[in-house]
């Protein structure tokens, strides 16, 4: 299964793979097709893209955890141009970490090594791109490095205890826009809603820590 929104690359992949005797049962251009389509067809291996329609953010990877939290024994290839350290993260500990990789386009410089690593991931194996490792350990030990510029600012803003409505004056942008990069901050900084705890002052504790 092939999940990318370049049709071109898309088609390449589906080509290259049926060359080297594997059968590709779709290929799509979305994350909701992705779902429908491992729902129909149960492949061996999903080889996914992570920024994909309708908001090219990181709809493909978020899928790919999705399809691994419901059946840890589907192998899934992320092949991206990026690091989407939140989610990536949360996909190569899926499935107890087996049958799961992580490649970065520009870095994939041997057709036979991309299909080489598709094989171990199918088969169970991990192949994660050395780049990629990297960056998540880099992550795990300063979590604000997760963070745009921009969210920095704002999670500046909020540690002087500015409300929405002021950081959107001090940054002259809209207060939905301010909202939208605390929830940012917030899933960044693995802060997921809890009935016991504020989340917008864990974030600023963090911001003080770090």
């Amino acid at each position: 299964m092939i999940a990318e929104d370049g049709v071109l690359l898309r088609e390449g992949l589906s080509g290259l793979l049926a060359r080297f005797g594997h059968r590709v049962a779709a290929s799509v251009g979305d994350a909701e097709s992705l779902m429908a389509a491992v729902a129909e067809h149960a492949p061996d291996i999903v080889v996914t893209d992570v920024r994909m329609p309708p908001g090219f953010a990181e709809e493909g990877l978020r899928a790919a955890v999705a399809l691994r939290a419901a059946n840890p024994r589907l192998a899934v290839l992320v092949l991206s141009q990026y690091v989407e350290q939140t989610y990536a993260s949360e996909l190569l500990d899926s499935g107890d970490g087996t049958g799961v990789g992580y490649l970065l386009k520009d870095r994939v410089g041997d057709v036979e090594e991309f299909v080489d690593a598709l094989r171990t991931v199918a088969g169970g194996g991990t192949v994660v791109d050395p780049e990629v490792v990297r960056q998540l350990l880099r992550r795990r030990r300063d979590p604000l490095s997760r963070l745009s510029p921009r969210e920095r600012e704002v999670l500046a803003l909020m540690a002087e205890g500015r409300s929405n409505a002021a950081i959107a004056r001090a940054l002259v942008v809209s207060e939905a826009a301010v909202g939208k990069h605390i929830g940012n901050i917030l899933t960044k900084l693995d802060l997921p809603p809890a009935q016991d705890d504020h989340r917008r002052v864990l974030a600023v504790v963090t911001y003080l820590r770090g």
